[in-house]
Parts: structure tokens; C-alpha cells; sequence
């Protein structure tokens, strides 16, 4: 497996598609607009006008775009993946999206005689950067140990989750975590800003014991600073809490916190902030309106 595909060059995928070809693959890509991966063209990556041209003959494609009906549109718009690829290619979407679209396209490609994984991620940009994201990989068992190579030049901790659709479950999970762990890391900076401590201090003190947390560690010396330059948009994770409570409410869940922290979400992005970091989450406290 040494030809790839990869639709979906952004701020995760850049760093992605570097990690392959520093691992020896050759890599193909569509963009939307080829002036925002020159650099990454520029480092060997081949750069192709259409999907199907950077799909055709490949051994796999990737996609990781930014939303479900992006998804949908690089899959299934006549033309695109599912009309282009051969049979025996192995397609890996490793966008967070719906569980039910994870399961249509593993129906639809299998089908045409093509191997389909989902394959969400967890790390964040240094994560991709760094080749040390979490790939939480569902389909068939036999597809994930064919692709566990390529898994390995983009993470460290790959697992098998189940048929399917389990690596969007596993993924939306990993995202509630996120949802109510961050709402706690904002809530306590805004009261300690509030009584006087000295910052610095604070997240000295409390990052090792039983309230440390990896949001801590990434993200509070950030919103101390005021820095809410995106490692993860907060536009798709609000994206990502709404599958999450969609799935939830189907399975008659009642995920109060989520719901919460999701209603802040929104209203900041209402306002405006959805290209920020999650961690502008913070505005919510600290914003004189608020």
C-alpha cells in the first residue's frame, strides 16, 4: 500500500499528509483551493483539480473535511469517491460525523466491492502535527489490520473500536468528555480570576493533582492569555456536540451537561467566535455582558 489519496488538506490534514510522506507514501491531493497546500506541493505531494482524479488507482483515500455533508458530498455527489475508486481500494474517512453516514458508506462501498473504515481522531493539531494523534478505527476487523501500518505514520495509540460506525461512537464520547471537562477548567479559571489568586500560581498548583486534566494542560495557560488561536475550531465542535446529543436522544439518553455546555457554545458562536479555539469557551464567563 504506497499511493494515497487525501481530500481534506486543512489544519489537521497538512500536517497528516506530511506525516505519510515522511513515512515513504506517495501522496495525492484534492483541495478546494490549490493556493492553501502550495506548501505541502511544494514538499512532494501531487495536486489534482478533481476528486476523481485523486482517487483513481489509489490503494487508499483518506478524507478528513469539515463537516457531515461534506462528507456526503466527496462520497456520494456523482463523480466523487464511490464513482471513482477501484474496487479494492481501501477508503478511510477520518472526519468526525455521523455513525449512521459511517454505516452508508461502509454499505454502499462494500458493495461496489471497496473497503471502508471510519476512523476519527483525537490529538488535536499538535497531535497531527506531531504524528501522535488517537485513531479510533471502525469497519471490518481484516480492513484495520491491512491499514494499521498507515495508521501508524499519523498516530501512536490505534485501536479497533467495532463494526461500523464504532469509531464515530468512540469519537463522539471522547467528545462529551471534552464538553464537560473544558466547561470545568472555565468555570474554575473564571472563579479564581474572580477572588484575586494569582494565575500562574493557580494552574501550578492544580494541574498535578486529582483536578489536572489534558484540557488543563493544553488549554489554561492559553485562556489566562487570552490566546483563542484555533487548535480545533470551536465551529465543529459544536458540530461534534450535536451528533453526540443526537445519538444520545435516539438512544433515550438524558446528557444534561452536554446540552449545557453546547447552549454556551452556541451563543458564542452566534456572536461571532465559531473560528476560534474551543477554549474561547471562556468568553462565556468572562465577557462583562455575560
Amino acid at each position: 500500500m504506497k499511493k494515497i489519496g487525501f481530500i481534506g488538506v486543512g489544519l489537521m490534514g497538512k500536517s497528516m499528509v506530511r506525516n505519510l510522506m515522511k513515512a515513504g507514501y506517495e501522496l495525492h491531493i484534492y483541495a478546494r483551493t490549490k493556493a492553501k497546500v502550495e506548501d505541502v506541493i511544494s514538499e512532494g505531494a501531487v495536486f489534482h483539480d478533481t476528486i476523481a482524479d485523486c482517487v483513481k488507482d489509489r490503494d487508499a483515500v483518506i478524507t478528513i473535511v469539515g463537516f457531515p455533508q461534506d462528507v456526503e458530498e466527496v462520497y456520494f455527489d456523482s463523480g466523487n469517491i464511490l464513482d471513482s475508486a477501484s474496487a479494492g481500494t481501501y477508503l478511510i474517512d477520518m472526519t468526525t460525523t455521523s455513525p449512521m453516514l459511517a454505516e452508508k458508506i461502509y454499505e454502499e462501498g462494500t458493495k461496489r466491492g471497496i473497503h471502508v473504515l471510519d476512523a476519527p481522531v483525537t490529538g488535536g493539531d499538535t497531535g497531527a502535527r506531531e504524528g501522535t494523534l488517537s485513531i479510533l478505527v471502525g469497519g471490518d476487523r481484516t480492513d484495520y489490520e491491512a491499514c494499521r501500518e498507515l495508521f501508524e505514520a499519523m498516530g501512536t495509540n490505534i485501536n479497533y473500536e467495532g463494526s461500523a460506525g464504532c469509531g464515530q461512537h468512540c469519537k463522539l464520547a471522547n467528545q462529551i468528555m471534552i464538553a464537560g471537562t473544558l466547561s470545568g477548567v472555565c468555570e474554575a479559571i473564571a472563579y479564581a480570576k474572580e477572588k484575586g489568586l494569582d494565575m500562574d500560581t493557580f494552574l501550578k498548583s492544580v494541574s498535578t493533582g486529582a483536578a489536572g486534566s489534558r484540557q488543563l494542560d493544553l488549554f489554561g495557560s492559553k485562556i489566562i492569555n487570552e490566546d483563542y488561536a484555533p487548535g480545533f475550531f470551536m465551529k465543529h465542535f459544536i458540530k461534534d456536540m450535536k451528533l453526540a446529543l443526537i445519538e444520545a436522544n435516539k438512544s433515550g439518553l438524558n446528557l444534561e451537561v452536554l446540552s449545557q455546555v453546547l447552549a454556551h457554545y452556541e451563543e458564542l458562536e452566534a456572536e461571532g467566535n465559531g473560528d476560534l479555539g474551543t477554549q474561547a469557551l471562556i468568553k462565556f464567563y468572562t465577557e462583562e455582558d455575560k
